[in-house]
């Protein structure tokens, strides 16, 4: 999207990502990310390896749910959109066939009832919101400035403002659904991959948790998560050195000058490389090095034309902050709560892509309860 009509609808998005509603979102995501985590390590005491890409995927997938819709989704709806999601993400990597038993042809009829599922929980949560309840998920918190703006159309016999129907807000929750899934659970994958190999890393984290929270049992406030510092720097650069989506893909809306010797023509679709982007500008750049990101060296800011995980411009993820929000809480209750040992087998750090990028053995390892003396 372009121009008025994308600025009108991140305006109408802006409310769903105030210090309000993320706090709201920290505490469902940390309880989310706590009870999987527990659910782990009772898993763990039957001593198999396990792949942790699986786990985080279906932790992920309930996060956002419960952050997004939570209180509008039966058990049967939540079954049903982790049956659909499946088909979606099979069909995303197969050729577009559109016949049936095909898994493009049934990744199409899966978003269709994605879509009208969410679009349904938009339907209660209108209702919900103009009974006077306080939001208590994303939804309620866009449906609040919808009926706002509805009733502001109505009083002046206009049409409802943009965006406003039950399938077109279901459509744009399915797009969050998406943009939260698959890049998260990738970098949630390679946190515990890239601390593994990085043990110092490692415990200068636990050391920062046990100042911040002398009980590793006790929630994770918002007020809490802002002074977690050092972990922030740890999730940024494993955002920088293991990019989730590697190539997301532009539309030149002017002749764009992109070296001294070539132009790139208006309307052309460029695949700019993140991952090659992340290794260029930055010192030492194949090093992992979290510090790279502190307040004496601020590499994002000294190096942003390279830091575009997050995108730039008009289009800059408007999720960023949720996001990084869901790595930290991951990181600092998954290294407080648990130890892990990578088993180590021929190419397990080369990188798969699923389309976001994974290591190759989706980090196998085993894991157990970690004793906070330890």
């Amino acid at each position: 999207m372009f121009g008025e009509a994308h600025k009108d609808l991140r305006r109408r998005l802006a409310p769903l990502f105030t210090l309000k509603a993320l706090g709201v979102y920290v505490s469902i995501q940390e309880n989310t990310i706590r009870k999987h985590i527990i659910r782990w390590l009772e898993m763990a005491k039957n001593p198999e390896p396990v792949q942790l890409r699986l786990l985080c995927r279906e932790m992920n997938l309930e996060t956002s749910q419960n952050v997004f819709v939570g209180p509008y989704l039966s058990a049967s709806a939540r079954a049903q959109i982790t049956r659909d999601y499946y088909l979606f993400n099979v069909g995303l990597m197969r050729l577009p066939v559109y016949l049936p038993g095909f898994s493009f042809y049934k990744a199409t009829h899966a978003v269709q009832r994605l879509i009208r599922t969410l679009g349904d929980c938009a339907s209660q949560s209108k209702q919900r919101m103009r009974e006077g309840h306080e939001p208590t998920c994303l939804m309620d918190f866009w449906m609040v400035e919808t009926l706002r703006e509805m009733k502001e159309a109505e009083q002046a016999g206009s049409p409802p403002p943009p965006h406003s129907s039950d399938m077109e807000i279901g459509q744009h929750v399915f797009d969050f659904l998406f943009a939260a899934q698959d890049a998260s659970t990738s970098s949630l994958v390679w946190v515990a991959t890239l601390l593994e190999q990085n043990p110092k890393v490692l415990e200068k984290i636990r050391e920062e948790q046990r100042q911040i929270r002398c009980d590793p049992n006790s929630p994770i406030t918002p007020e809490q998560l802002r002074e977690m510092k050092y972990t922030e720097m740890v999730v940024k650069e494993v955002l920088r050195f293991r990019p989730p989506a590697t190539m997301v893909p532009h539309i030149a809306n002017v002749d764009f000058p992109l070296t001294d010797s070539y132009v790139v023509p208006k309307g052309a679709i460029i695949f700019p490389s993140l991952l090659e982007s992340s290794f260029q500008g930055f010192s030492n750049p194949h090093t992992f090095d979290p510090e790279r990101f502190s307040p004496d060296r601020v590499e994002d800011q000294v190096y942003k034309r390279n830091w575009l995980l997050f995108g730039a411009g008009p289009h800059q993820c408007l999720g960023q902050r949720y996001a990084i929000n869901h790595l930290i809480l991951f990181t600092a209750l998954f290294c407080r709560l648990a130890s892990w040992t990578r088993i180590r087998t021929p190419g397990c750090d080369e990188i798969m892509y699923t389309p976001t990028i994974v290591p190759k053995d989706g980090c196998l390892i085993y894991l157990s309860a970690r004793h906070d003396e330890e």
